[in-house]
């Protein structure tokens, strides 16, 4: 077992679950500094999403990802930075005609869901591996938007996270692996506890564990009250872990927490546990990442 785990810290994430908690973080400025205070706390890695500053709802302007990531960059921070590319996948069945998208429907093409990694390079992106009913909608990966995706991504230099929420996406990512398009060790991320996907449990996490190849290198989290159990499975069982306000937004119930607390909690499990959080170059070297 490594010793250093891997800490990522998703910080708003793409759910509009914003009117919810009283301070969620939804201005590029609020993401970028929540995104600051993570990493001080031991965050090695943080995850973004952007939203609409005036109305508070998920958005894929590249414009604000590019002020959340310089702002960042500009603070001297040296965290791993991971953009998502999920924005542009939902699709939800027209009421006259099932095959044209109704309401809340947000499909794009697979590149346009990649324009804001072109142009700003993260070190890490998301890469959703397959396809599943998402609220009301459906999120939607096709096996040939996903290798076109992998492929492009590949090309730009960097490093896919593979978002699994089935033990069935583990099995479409090692195809992607053996197909060639996804470079050096893997890096999955296991997703609990979305409804009408995997559930987030012991059980279900050490069947998806035992479904990866044995050079990734993982991470799990669980939702709601059920993240900070899982940061102590994954960790406890060599894992990596996330937390953030995309995932959970209480510390305890009815008190509504904060990344910065959410991350110090996460670091008090580890150590409890006998490891350490790892520092942004100590990931990177792990996850095979030039910066």
């Amino acid at each position: 077992m490594v010793d250093e785990v891997i800490l990522t810290c998703a910080v708003c994430g793409g759910h509009n679950n914003q009117g919810k908690h009283p301070d969620y973080p939804i201005t590029p400025a609020q993401i970028a500094a929540d995104c600051i205070a993570a990493a001080g706390a031991g965050a090695a890695i943080v995850h973004i999403h952007v939203r609409d500053p005036e109305s508070g709802m998920r958005s894929g302007d590249p414009a604000l990802f590019r002020e959340v990531v310089e702002r960042i960059r500009d603070s001297g921070s040296e965290v791993l930075i991971n953009l998502t590319t999920s924005e542009g996948a939902r699709f939800a069945p027209g009421q006259e005609d099932a095959a044209v998208g109704g309401p809340g429907t947000t499909l794009v093409q697979p590149l346009e869901r990649l324009r804001h990694i072109e142009e700003l390079q993260p070190d890490i992106c998301t890469l959703d591996v397959g396809s599943f009913n998402f609220g009301e909608t459906i999120f939607v990966n096709t096996p040939a938007h996903l290798r076109i995706m992998a492929q492009r991504i590949r090309e730009l230099g960097v490093k896919p996270e593979l978002e699994v929420f089935e033990p069935g996406h583990i099995m479409f990512a090692r195809r992607l692996i053996e197909e060639g398009l996804i470079d050096g060790a893997p890096m999955f991320q296991l997703c609990l506890g979305i409804p009408h996907a995997s559930p987030a449990t012991p059980e279900i996490l050490s069947v998806m564990k035992g479904l990866l190849p044995p050079n990734a290198v993982w991470s799990a989290f669980g939702i709601s009250r059920k993240e900070f159990p899982i940061v102590a499975q994954a960790a406890s069982q060599g894992g990596n872990c996330r937390v953030g306000l995309e995932d959970n937004l209480y510390l305890d119930k009815g008190e509504f927490a904060t990344n910065l607390q959410l991350v110090e909690r996460a670091v008090r499990i580890i150590r409890e546990l006998g490891r350490e959080p790892a520092t942004p170059s100590q990931a990177a070297l792990r996850l095979g990442i030039n910066r």
